[in-house]
C-alpha cells in the first residue's frame, strides 16, 4: 500500500491501518482464512486505501461459517487466491503498514493476529510476529467502560459508540468498523489520545491477562471449576 507516512506527533488515532479476517471457524489452531481486509482509515474514520482478499483455504468451509461470512467452499475455490499465496500477501500488507508506523487496529485482535500467525506456519512462511502497535477496541473498551452491561461484539460496540455497521462478518465493513469504534474510544475517552502507542500496547497485554483472569474466576465460581480463560494478547 501507498500513502503518506504517519506523523509520530499526531495522535495515534489520527490514522489506523484496520485489519480483520473472516475463517472457517472459532479454533485459531485448526480453522483457515476465508477473507481478509487490511486498509487504511483517516482522521475521520474515511477510507484512505484498502485491499481485500477471498481465499481458498483447502479445505471444506462449514455451512456455520458459511452462514456467517456468506462464503461457499464453492465460491472459494472458484474465486479464491491459493492459501499459501494469499496468507503471504496479507503478511506483507501487514508489515508494509507497521513499516510506515501505523497502528494496526484488530477488532479482538488475538484471534485473528493468532490465526494469522498458525497460517504463517502451515504454510512455512515468516510469521508477521507480535507488531509492537496493535489497538484492539475489545479490550480497550472493556478497560475503559468495565461495568457497562451487556455484549461487547463488534455490532454492540458500534451500536454504543455510534458507529454504522452496515455488512457485519464482511471482512472489510468489519476492519473499517473496529478503527472508527477505536477512533470514537479514544473521542469518550481523550486520555488515551496522549499515550504513546507503544505504552498503549502494553496496557492492554496487563488489560487482556487480567480480564481472562476475571472472566476465568466467573465462569469457575458459576459451576466450571476447570474452566481456563487465556488472556495472552496479542498472540495466543
Amino acid at each position: 500500500m501507498t500513502g503518506m507516512e504517519h506523523s509520530p506527533d499526531a495522535s495515534w488515532a489520527d490514522t489506523l491501518a484496520v485489519f480483520d479476517l473472516e475463517t472457517t471457524g472459532i479454533d485459531i489452531d485448526t480453522c483457515r482464512i476465508v477473507t481478509a481486509h487490511v486498509g487504511v482509515i483517516g482522521v475521520d474514520g474515511a477510507v484512505l486505501e484498502q485491499r481485500e482478499w477471498i481465499v481458498d483455504p483447502g479445505v471444506e468451509i462449514p455451512t456455520a461459517a458459511t452462514l456467517i461470512h456468506g462464503v461457499t467452499t464453492e465460491r472459494a475455490r472458484l474465486e479464491g487466491a491459493p492459501a499459501a499465496q494469499a496468507v503471504a500477501e496479507i503478511i506483507a500488507a501487514l508489515r508494509a503498514a507497521a513499516d510506515r508506523g501505523l497502528p494496526i487496529v484488530a477488532y479482538n485482535a488475538a484471534y485473528d493476529l493468532s490465526v494469522l500467525h498458525r497460517e504463517a506456519e502451515r504454510y512455512g512462511h515468516e510469521a508477521f510476529r507480535g507488531p509492537a502497535h496493535v489497538v484492539d477496541p475489545y479490550v480497550i473498551d472493556r478497560a475503559v467502560d468495565r461495568y457497562r452491561r451487556g455484549k461487547r461484539t463488534l455490532t454492540a460496540a458500534c451500536e454504543h459508540y455510534g458507529v454504522e455497521l452496515t455488512d457485519a462478518h464482511d471482512a472489510g465493513a468489519d476492519a473499517i468498523a473496529a478503527g472508527r469504534v477505536a477512533q470514537a474510544i479514544v473521542r469518550a475517552n481523550p486520555d488515551l489520545a496522549g499515550i504513546a502507542v507503544g505504552d498503549l500496547h502494553r496496557r492492554q497485554v496487563g488489560w487482556s491477562r487480567e480480564q481472562a483472569e476475571s472472566y476465568q474466576e466467573w465462569r469457575r465460581g458459576n459451576g466450571e471449576p476447570e474452566f481456563t480463560a487465556s488472556g495472552a494478547w496479542p498472540l495466543r
